[in-house]
């Protein structure tokens, strides 16, 4: 489980983040009143998510997400006002007055999205191999021949098709060849 950092102006307002974040399973590695503080407890972390307010005594959430290192995500937490203004791509974002439920979901999708990364990086991209290739070659060509399609679109055929299915890519290549060519 990633590391959670909680960053609020007020002790009171990070503490009861830091509550409801506990109550709900989740591990809380620091609790900070200053953006100082958090990239501290973030250099001490390899990864985590920073869940935080608009401003803090030092610094604005943008320019604490630009310090941050590279393996951390942001949560923040504001007004509608300050969402409306833009925030940074890569930023996550929870309108307050603050929804639990919706807070959490958010939160989900953050670990769930540095999980996919993690396994990504550990797995290194895997290479296909050549008659892996000349499958995943044939299916498309097939596709845009019969379905008159670009290449492109041929890809993307198959990719929706074995995300939708739960199939691999080649899996997925290997099924539309014995269909179409039955």
């Amino acid at each position: 489980m990633s590391n959670i950092i909680v960053v609020f102006p007020k002790q009171e307002d990070a503490r009861s983040i830091r509550g409801i974040l506990v109550r709900n399973g989740y591990s809380v590695a620091a609790v900070c009143t200053s953006g100082t503080a958090a990239l501290q407890a973030a250099d001490s972390l390899n990864e985590g998510i920073v869940v935080c307010g608009y401003r803090y005594r030092d610094m604005l959430f943008d320019q604490l997400y630009e310090s941050l290192p590279p393996t951390f995500r942001m949560l923040l937490l504001a007004s509608e006002r300050v969402l409306g203004e833009g925030i940074p791509e890569g930023v996550a974002s929870v309108c307050m007055p603050l929804k639990v439920q919706e807070f959490l979901e958010s939160l989900e999708e953050l670990l769930l999205s540095m999980e996919r990364l993690r396994k990504k990086k550990r797995n290194g991209g895997r290479v296909r191999s050549e008659e892996e290739q000349k499958v995943i070659a044939e299916a498309k060509t097939l596709l845009m021949e019969k379905n008159h399609m670009t290449e492109e679109e041929a890809h993307r055929y198959l990719q929706k098709t074995s995300m939708d299915s739960g199939t691999n890519f080649v899996e997925t290549a290997r099924m539309l060849l014995c269909l179409m060519k039955a």
